[in-house]
C-alpha cells in the first residue's frame, strides 16, 4: 500500500493543484481516454471536421476559383428539392440500392453460416480452407477489386448470356428486376463479400459448448432442431454484427454505383452543380444507410435483454 501511495502521490498533488477530487473509477477513465486520445485527435481532425464542412457545403453552393478559392453562396435547401424533384437518376440509384440490401444482406449472411459450419467440421485440411474462403478480404482492395471486375472475375457469363436482366423486366418493375439481376450475375462477388462474416460465425460456432448438443441428441433432437433450437439462438448477436457489417460494407465499396455517380465528373466538378450538390447527394446516401441500420438493430436486436434491463 505505501508503494501504491508513493506511485500515485504524483497524480494527487498534480490534482490537488486544480482542485479536482480524482477517485479510482475517474482515475480509471482518466486512464482509458489518455489511451483513445490519439484516435480521437485524429477523428476530430480527419473525419469530424470535413463532415462537418460538407453538411454545410450541402446548403450552399460552391465554386472553386483559381484566383478566389472556394466562393459559397447559401442556398438553404435548394439542393435538396433539387435532388426529389429533378434528380431521377439519383432516386433510382437509391431505391436499387435499398432493394440490393434486402437481397443481399440474408443472402450472404446464410451463405457465411452454412460455410462456417462446414468448416466447423472435423475434415483435413480445414486450416487451408479457411485461409482460403478469408483470401478475399485480404486482396480485395479497391484497385485490385476493379481489376477483376473489369475482367469479368466478379459476374456469371452465362447467366449474363441468358439476358436475365431483359427476362426480369418482362413480369417485374425495372427498380426490382435490376437488382434480382445483379443478384444472379454476381454470385462470385457475394462470395467474396462473406470472408470477414465465415470467420464471425467460426468463433461463434467453436465457442458452443458440445455438451448442449450432446444432451439434445441424448433427448432425441435431430439435427434440423438442433440447429433451430441451439445454433441459431446462439448466433443471433453474430447474425446482428456481421448484418450490420455487411451494410457498411456494401455502402462504402470502392466499386458502389451511388459512390461512383457522385464522385462523377458530371456531379461534383460541374458547373451547374459542383460539390454543395454533391455533399447533399452524400449525405442523403448517409440518411438512408442510417435508416437501414436502424430498421436491422429493431429487426435483429435482443429484445429479451433490453426486457431484463427495463
Amino acid at each position: 500500500m505505501k508503494y501504491i501511495y508513493r506511485k500515485e502521490a504524483g497524480y494527487w498533488i498534480f490534482f490537488n493543484k486544480l482542485k479536482i477530487k480524482i477517485t479510482n473509477k475517474r482515475r480509471n477513465a482518466l486512464a482509458g481516454y489518455m489511451f483513445i486520445s490519439i484516435w480521437l485527435i485524429g477523428f476530430i481532425v480527419l473525419a469530424a471536421y470535413p463532415l462537418i464542412r460538407s453538411l454545410i457545403f450541402s446548403f450552399q453552393k460552391v465554386t472553386i476559383s483559381g484566383a478566389q478559392g472556394i466562393l459559397t453562396v447559401g442556398v438553404g435547401f435548394n439542393n435538396y428539392l433539387t435532388i426529389f424533384t429533378q434528380d431521377l437518376e439519383f432516386l433510382r440509384m437509391i431505391q436499387e440500392f435499398v432493394f440490393e440490401m434486402i437481397l443481399y444482406v440474408p443472402i450472404i449472411l446464410t451463405i457465411a453460416m452454412i460455410i462456417a459450419m462446414m468448416l466447423n467440421q472435423k475434415i483435413k485440411l480445414r486450416g487451408f480452407f479457411r485461409a482460403i474462403y478469408f483470401l478475399p478480404v485480404v486482396i480485395a482492395s479497391g484497385p485490385v477489386i476493379n481489376e477483376l471486375l473489369n475482367q469479368g472475375a466478379g459476374s456469371v457469363p452465362i447467366i449474363e448470356d441468358l439476358g436475365m436482366l431483359e427476362v426480369l423486366s418482362g413480369f417485374l418493375p425495372m427498380v426490382i428486376a435490376r437488382p434480382l439481376s445483379s443478384l444472379f450475375s454476381e454470385m462470385i462477388m457475394i462470395l467474396w463479400f462473406s470472408g470477414v462474416q465465415i470467420v464471425l460465425f467460426l468463433a461463434g460456432l467453436q465457442k458452443l459448448s458440445k455438451e448442449i448438443y450432446e444432451a439434445a441428441e441424448i433427448d432425441g433432437a435431430s439435427p434440423w432442431e438442433k440447429f433451430w433450437k441451439i445454433t441459431l439462438p446462439s448466433l443471433k448477436s453474430i447474425i446482428f454484427v456481421s448484418a450490420i457489417y455487411t451494410i457498411v460494407m456494401l455502402a462504402t465499396f470502392s466499386n458502389n454505383e451511388i459512390i461512383t455517380y457522385i464522385q462523377s465528373s458530371g456531379v461534383m466538378f460541374s458547373s451547374d452543380k459542383g460539390y454543395g450538390y454533391a455533399s447533399t447527394l452524400a449525405w442523403i446516401y448517409f440518411i438512408v444507410i442510417v435508416v437501414l441500420l436502424v430498421i436491422t438493430a429493431l429487426v435483429l436486436g435482443n429484445k429479451r435483454e433490453k426486457k431484463e434491463k427495463r
